[in-house]
């Protein structure tokens, strides 16, 4: 099979004959139909590719047919599996004709839903449930704020959060990209660079400040989120765009304020927390997309052959939302 392998400290793709992988007891074998590319993959430090060593084999989500199964692999409450099924999930390798991915991480694909929107779907979307509900406890009428909001995962808050009737301030450095966000569901939008965002967010919400901040940004806006914050509120973290992982703390606020920092990665959960969130995800998240309630914003379909492109596009960040990689046949 055709497989795009990745140099994790040149950041250089190089297009790979490899043999098909073989299901462990527990995973799954698809025929990959689409692959989403994931900022994570390409900024060096992220600990997602690896510190260093020989390339390996690129991508993170896909969605395709699933033709091979592991001898242990069970019926699981988010997705019966079966040969045949159309299906999604994390896929490390996923840029490739064909990619595994553990028996408790699939989920079904709604069939009212495009493979290409379906690809968009297993982190980004995974990824923002995880902060704006399982860890954020965003409720209706409640404010959150979205730092780098035209992101992936920014895109994906924003629209969880708007679908749970909260009140949406979202920052970016592109006024295009901010008019764009308010017809995806931004209530309030802020040109914003860095942490200069305080004072208006702190205005738009009558001073009591927001429930929930979504920290896509990194540690340079981090002070700024933490002092927006309202009483008990909540701040997640998932990126580092910016480089910075360093940032002080006002020790006194957060006793005082009965603040909540809490970080969202996968690094080091085990399985059963993964597939625990897949789970509540599936139930919660998924008949909205069958819905059309939610739908991931593409901002442009790569052919296979086209992935370094893309890999530039996504460097650009001059997109909005999603880059797929299509290999639908």
């Amino acid at each position: 099979m055709k497989a795009w392998m990745l140099d994790p400290v040149a950041q250089t793709l190089s297009l790979a004959e490899r043999a098909v992988p073989e299901p462990g007891p527990q995973q799954v074998l698809v025929k990959v139909k689409a692959a989403s590319l994931n900022r994570g993959e390409f900024l060096v430090g992220m600990g997602i590719g690896g510190a260093g060593g020989a390339p390996k084999p690129s991508g993170m989500e896909a969605a395709g047919e699933v033709v091979a199964m592991g001898e242990q692999v069970a019926p699981h409450a988010s997705c019966p599996i079966a040969i045949g099924d159309r299906v999604m999930g994390r896929a490390p390798g996923g840029f490739a004709e064909y990619a595994l991915m553990d028996a408790q991480d699939v989920m079904a694909v709604p069939s009212s839903m495009a493979w290409l929107d379906a690809a968009c779907v297993p982190i980004a979307y995974l990824v923002a449930y995880d902060m704006v509900i399982a860890g954020g406890e965003l409720q209706k009428g409640q404010r959150c704020l979205i730092t780098g909001a035209s992101s992936g995962v920014g895109v994906a808050s924003i629209q969880i959060a708007h679908a749970m009737g909260a009140r949406v301030i979202g920052t970016s450095s592109s006024q295009d990209k901010l008019d764009r966000l308010k017809r995806l569901g931004l209530d309030d939008a802020l040109l914003s660079r860095g942490p200069d965002f305080v004072g208006a967010v702190l205005e738009l919400s009558g001073n009591k400040g927001v429930e929930l901040v979504i920290n896509n940004v990194g540690g340079s806006v981090f002070e700024a989120c933490l002092q927006v914050l309202a009483y008990q509120g909540r701040l997640a973290l998932v990126g580092f765009v910016d480089g910075v992982k360093q940032s002080a703390i006002d020790l006194d606020r957060m006793h005082a304020q009965r603040l909540k920092i809490f970080g969202v990665s996968n690094k080091l959960r085990s399985a059963d927390q993964r597939a625990q969130t897949v789970s509540g995800f599936a139930k919660n998240m998924l008949p909205l997309f069958a819905s059309g309630t939610l739908k991931p914003v593409i901002e442009k379909v790569f052919e296979f052959e086209d992935l370094p492109k893309a890999q530039q596009a996504m460097q650009s960040n001059s997109h909005l939302g999603k880059l797929v990689l299509k290999l639908v046949s």
